[in-house]
């Protein structure tokens, strides 16, 4: 079995798998106008990372569900880093994660059903690591591989994040590197170096729970996780649905070791390129940056990238002081600001 690799099954890779952003909207347009439901508190007319119930008592239901393709050969790492990509939006919503139920297809007649059990133990290694129980899920015949958790959540009102709250001022904070997706599509090449494929594992499988303490702060005023549409989209997504706009400094952006180099040889997942056409117009170029390489970044889909949130004056030095204590010290420095609407909804500076 451990000659097998996951990725040669799947058209897909990760968030890579995501519809492009243009055509969602197109299939969220056609849905019609929803039903009231007054304790909804956010559903879909929005797009934010999770559906949140208002349960009474100030307290509040999250409720989402994440699942993919295989972005890593190995079983065990693919559930691990499919599991905690779920639970992230929890997390983004400023959440406590309470339980999950797993999504599982797997094609029995052409992979091992003891690969499908690793990729199972992998997903309940990253929820014991959360604190919630794998409590069950549905498993059906597939022709590729899928796995992923609906999960659960809580979280009081008055620490509920949304991705379309932030303010003219605020600074931007990323807390993950950028450029997952650049490196497992070398790794479906077979271009990968040894020594970039455990960073990339590791940025993956890591679980987002500063958000959960990040939205205790009041100055933290709008969040959300950065996956498949790349930083550009969920900044996009974040200043259209303020209506403001936004900057980003490009020099100051995290990015993992390695990844500058696969840009140069023209690596990269065709889903940059989808993302791109969804939203490149919106976007402006300053002085100095390198377009070329900016253009294969900021859209490169991520999978369990970093929180991206908003934060005011008054909590910047509470905010950086919260990232050192949970060890993220390399991203205390901003990566952007939010403006005044302007003509473009994202200027990327350099």
């Amino acid at each position: 079995m451990d000659a097998i690799k996951l990725t040669q099954y799947s058209h897909g890779a990760g968030c890579g798998c995501k519809i492009a952003p243009k055509v969602l909207d197109q299939i969220l347009n056609g849905l019609g106008e929803q039903s009231h439901f007054p304790n909804l508190m956010v559903g879909n007319e929005g797009r934010d990372d999770a559906a949140v119930m208002d349960i009474g008592g100030g307290m509040a239901i999250i409720s989402t569900t994440d699942f993919f393709m295989p972005i890593v050969d190995d079983a065990f790492d693919f559930g691990r880093i499919a599991a905690a990509n779920s639970i992230s939006d929890v997390y983004a919503m400023g959440g406590k994660p309470l339980m999950a139920v797993a999504v599982l297809g797997w094609p029995v007649e052409k992979l091992p059903i003891e690969l499908a059990s690793r990729v199972l133990e992998g997903g309940r290694s990253i929820c014991r690591e959360a604190g919630i129980p794998l409590a069950g899920g549905h498993s059906i015949d597939s022709p590729e591989p899928i796995f992923g958790l609906a999960v659960t959540g809580l979280v009081q009102h008055e620490f509920l994040k949304k991705n379309n709250t932030a303010q003219v001022g605020d600074w931007l904070f990323l807390t993950k590197p950028l450029g997952v997706g650049v490196l497992s599509t070398a790794q479906k090449r077979g271009a990968l170096r040894p020594e970039h494929q455990p960073l990339m594992i590791e940025s993956m499988a890591k679980l987002n729970r500063v958000g959960e303490l990040l939205a205790t702060l009041p100055g933290v005023t709008a969040m959300t996780d950065v996956t498949g549409f790349g930083l550009l989209g969920h900044l996009v997504e974040m200043a259209d649905g303020s209506g403001l706009s936004a900057e980003i400094f490009y020099e100051k952006l995290p990015v993992l070791e390695g990844v500058r180099g696969y840009i140069a040889q023209r690596i990269f997942p065709d889903a940059t390129t989808r993302n791109w056409s969804s939203f490149g117009e919106r976007i402006s170029f300053g002085t100095g940056v390198n377009v070329l390489e900016a253009f294969t970044l900021l859209p490169d889909p991520q999978t369990n990238g970093g929180l991206l949130f908003s934060v005011n004056n008054e909590s910047l030095e509470e905010v950086k002081l919260l990232l050192t204590a949970n060890g993220l010290s390399q991203f205390v420095e901003p990566i952007g600001r939010i403006v005044k609407r302007g003509e473009k909804v994202v200027s990327v500076l350099q």
